[in-house]
């Protein structure tokens, strides 16, 4: 059956940042909750393409040639591959991630910030 998630409520249930939970799966695919606060670590994927889409707050994602600034509204895809890292701006930042179920968060890098399993919101 398909129900509706809100994402305020949702992301309030969120109590930590860099720990993404999962919201739905489409196919391969899941959709991914994640409060982030500061900086991350630079990693890619080898073989996950990433979406970024910021619902509050700004997120700067840094590649190796550039800097993105994504405000609320907007989405960013990483390919994978690419090196980058994000980070929030002014404050804490939520984003919703739509990426392949095999994603791990912090792609080819082991960190503290590594999730090998992640929490359901369901």
């Amino acid at each position: 059956m398909a129900d509706k998630v809100n994402l305020a409520e949702a992301f309030a249930r969120i109590p930590d940042a860099w720990n993404p939970r999962v919201a739905g799966d489409i196919n391969n695919f899941q959709v991914k909750l994640v409060k982030l606060d500061g900086k991350f670590d630079w990693h890619h994927h080898d073989t996950e393409d990433e979406l970024f889409l910021v619902v509050a707050g700004r997120m700067k994602m840094a590649f190796q040639d550039r800097d993105v600034i994504v405000e609320p509204g907007e989405f960013i895809i990483v390919p994978h591959g690419t090196e980058h890292c994000p980070e929030a701006l002014d404050g804490e930042c939520h984003v919703v991630l739509l990426e392949p179920n095999s994603t791990r968060n912090t792609g080819n890098v082991e960190t503290e910030k590594t999730r090998r399993t992640l929490e359901r919101l369901d």
